[in-house]
């Protein structure tokens, strides 16, 4: 029996990365120019998605859960990256949403829509007819849509998409500084493990 664990233990050991050993340049990146956080106070973490992006479908039942457990002096940001013309009126559902503040309603149903319904959400009326079904209040909605705001937010996501030097979604960001991928961290649940080593990192540097 002992020796049955001794085995089992050297099998899992290569999976069980402690998180003194998450190395830069191995486990996460480091910006070249680290982009300036909202809120300087509190250590910011962002989230880069899509919603067309199957890998970001299968991260958010990861990042909600950490999201939901997430310390108070965390700052948590969802930025919806644009990598082609399709894109935008996802991220512009996401900016109206946010600003509109129904993302409970709709951040969750659209992943389920576009990858377990197969709906085809391309434009302000799709978007506003799904998002009517849900509750939300369509005239708001398309004003929104349309609207300076969500057109800012758009330039400041392109911005901070290009400061975070994202080539692929999902991806995180701590305090404008790290970049992580589920490729360097070893799968999309470890990404969160680093994320949190990385937030006790720079928690320190703040006190």
């Amino acid at each position: 029996m002992k020796k049955l664990g001794l085995m089992l233990f050297a099998l899992l050991l290569p999976f069980s990365v402690q998180a003194d050993e998450y190395k830069e340049g191995v486990h996460y990146a480091k910006i070249s120019q680290p982009v300036r956080t909202a809120d300087q106070s509190r250590v910011e973490v962002v989230e880069l998605f899509g919603y067309p992006c199957p890998h970001c479908n299968s991260f958010e039942p990861f990042i909600k859960k950490w999201d939901q457990d997430k310390a108070e002096d965390v700052n948590f940001v969802r930025i919806p990256v644009v990598f082609g013309r399709s894109w935008e009126p996802m991220a512009r559902a996401f900016y109206a949403s946010e600003l509109n503040k129904t993302l409970d309603k709709t951040h969750e149903a659209t992943f389920n829509a576009v990858h377990v319904e197969r709906r085809r959400l391309g434009g302000k009326k799709s978007f506003s007819d799904f998002y009517g079904n849900l509750g939300v209040d369509s005239a708001k909605f398309e004003k929104m849509y349309d609207s300076f705001a969500v057109n800012m937010k758009l330039r400041q996501g392109e911005s901070k998409v290009r400061g975070y030097e994202i080539t692929g979604v999902p991806a995180m960001v701590v305090n404008g500084k790290f970049r992580i991928s589920a490729q360097m961290a070893g799968g999309q649940k470890q990404m969160l493990d680093v994320v949190d080593f990385l937030v006790e990192k720079e928690r320190a540097s703040l006190k």
